[in-house]
């Protein structure tokens, strides 16, 4: 789906930004001076610090978005700005604005929708919280897996995108989820996800990560659970057929046993949870049958829908 864009794209360099007057001056100045025609935009997240005053004062237009939550924020940030191109980076200077050229080239090469800052390559000490890589590379697993993708890093908040991926990819997430929905929502629709290494570092002394490793980390591991239901309900129900279609055997085997032993069936609770389980097991197949082929029709009026749109445009 990628193509390739204008000789001269216009850029919007957005960053989500909580109580972050520690280092957003750093991170404007930095990106100011990597995409000198860039737009700086800070979106704050309702701070009772200065950040938005330091953001204003260095040289970036600031907004607010009063909903509490990084899902809010970059939703707003889609419909509110305006670009060929955006580049959405966290306020917190843990990422390298000198990376921003390698993130955009496979994008002004028309061959990528959407690219993303792998940090996983290079980071400094302290850089990620205990569990973190690990977390992350166990839901990077179960997405690859489901999608037969080649994701490395999904939490990643250094990303760019096509306007046109922007605008494809609807945001239902409220907190730090948001990484994770953006990723989930590219490959659902077919777009082009390209990863860069690119240097990750600390943050820094006097500054700290809202991040919450386990209420956070749920939050993540439900929406994967949630879009996979959604968006992959023939893996999802038909796995639990299969599941249950297991559990059938397990609970059917002893009166199996007691008829080819005995002629006769003494366990007849399990005789009936044995019943029960396959027809639960013929109900959730058939179920992820008929969502999945919901899915594909709407994914086909969702595609004449954006081909009508661009007719109109032109």
């Amino acid at each position: 789906m990628a193509d390739s864009l204008n000789e001269n794209p216009s850029i919007a360099v957005l960053i989500p930004c909580y109580q972050e007057e520690k280092t957003i001056a750093k991170v404007v100045r930095d990106f100011k001076e990597a995409l000198p025609h860039a737009d700086i935009c800070v979106f704050d997240n309702n701070s009772t610090d200065d950040t938005a005053r330091i953001a204003r004062a260095a040289g970036a237009n600031v907004r607010r978005e009063k909903r509490q939550g990084k899902g809010f924020v970059v939703a707003s940030m889609f419909e509110q700005v305006d670009a060929d191109i955006y580049i959405m980076v966290d306020g917190d200077d843990t990422y390298d604005a000198k990376s921003v050229n390698a993130l955009l080239l496979p994008i002004l090469k028309g061959d990528a929708d959407m690219t993303v800052a792998s940090r996983l390559h290079g980071f400094a000490d302290n850089s990620f919280r205990n569990f973190h890589i690990m977390g992350n590379r166990l839901v990077c697993s179960i997405i690859n897996w489901m999608f037969d993708a080649d994701i490395n890093d999904i939490f990643s908040g250094y990303r760019a995108f096509t306007r046109q991926a922007a605008q494809l990819i609807p945001i239902t997430a409220k907190g730090f989820d948001v990484e994770t929905e953006l990723t989930l929502q590219a490959l659902y629709r077919g777009l082009v996800i390209r990863e860069v290494p690119a240097p990750y570092g600390a943050r820094p002394e006097g500054s700290y990560s809202k991040l919450k490793t386990s209420s956070d980390g749920l939050l993540v591991l439900l929406k994967l659970f949630l879009m996979i239901r959604s968006y992959k309900p023939l893996t999802f129900f038909g796995g639990s057929s299969i599941l249950l279609a297991l559990a059938a055997v397990a609970a059917g085997f002893k009166p199996l046993l007691e008829f080819v032993r005995d002629h006769q069936i003494q366990s007849i609770a399990s005789v009936i949870l044995a019943a029960s389980l396959v027809v639960l097991s013929f109900f959730s197949l058939g179920l992820g049958l008929i969502l999945n082929s919901v899915n594909l029709r709407l994914l086909e009026v969702e595609k004449l829908i954006q081909k009508s749109a661009r007719r109109f445009v032109r």
